[in-house]
């Protein structure tokens, strides 16, 4: 059929002109409604995490109060008119000041104690049979195994519980922790009771925990360790050098090395 006869036909599809599409200009709403429910549950979220524990509140109120009330006492009038960074230097020198008056009494209760032991064991200091130290870590008390035990035992002897003893009055009243390591030649030892220089060395070192104890040092402040020939203060080459490394050492730490000891820094696993 040709063009001129299908416009002959359907002469009202010819000249129709093509619908033009209309557009929605309400799809927007769709949009603003799913905001508004997003914005309604952010505003949820934030109301829930901001409210406030009301009694919680008012205990951290309470406190904060009290505590700058005390230092607002402390201030003399003089402070009071300070500006505020002068008033933060002044708050500084007066902590340094405390921390330092601090240290001063702590060296003094270590020089004070190092005396007293001296004192206590100058028989056996002359002798060459102990050593009294003051170090870093605190003071050292080197015994020789000769002036406490016999040879091969951990049974401490008459004498050597009296000068224990003595050194045990001296350490009494205070709070310092106290380490007692027991130490050994290098000859290894086999018997029934001290299979092997590990069980010697902390034998030792427990009988004198143990004299201490009865004697009225606070067991909290004592640990007994053995260290069988691991440490020697001289090579084990001749008998003089293996008789002064078998020895007992006891170590009063001082707050520092306490502190350290006690809170020692975290490493991460391997």
């Amino acid at each position: 059929m040709s063009k001129g006869n299908f416009k002959g036909i359907y002469p009202e599809m010819a000249r129709r002109p093509k619908r033009a599409d209309r557009d929605n200009n309400d799809r927007w709403l769709v949009s603003y409604a799913d905001f508004i429910t997003l914005l309604f549950a952010f505003f949820v979220v934030m109301y829930a995490i901001s409210s406030v524990n009301e009694g919680k509140y008012k205990v951290l109120s309470t406190s904060i109060n009290s505590a700058f009330s005390r230092m607002t006492l402390t201030l003399d009038a003089d402070t009071q008119n300070m500006d505020q960074d002068e008033l933060l230097h002044t708050l500084v020198d007066r902590r340094n000041a405390r921390i330092a008056k601090q240290q001063r009494k702590q060296q003094e209760y270590m020089q004070n104690l190092f005396d007293n032991l001296s004192r206590v064991l100058a028989p056996l200091v002359s002798k060459g049979q102990v050593s009294v130290i003051q170090s870093g870590r605190g003071i050292v008390l080197d015994l020789n195994v000769s002036a406490l035990f016999q040879e091969g035992d951990a049974t401490l002897q008459p004498k050597a519980v009296q000068t224990l003893a003595a050194v045990a009055k001296v350490l009494q009243p205070g709070d310092l922790a106290i380490q007692v390591e027991g130490h050994t030649d290098n000859i290894p030892i086999s018997t029934a009771r001290f299979p092997s220089n590990w069980e010697l060395s902390s034998a030792r070192a427990s009988s004198v925990v143990r004299l201490f104890v009865k004697e009225g040092v606070d067991g909290k402040r004592l640990t007994a360790a053995g260290v069988a020939d691991n440490q020697p203060l001289v090579p084990n080459d001749t008998p003089e050098h293996r008789a002064k490394n078998r020895r007992v050492t006891v170590t009063i730490l001082t707050p520092q090395t306490q502190t350290d000891t006690a809170e020692p820094e975290a490493k991460p696993g391997v």
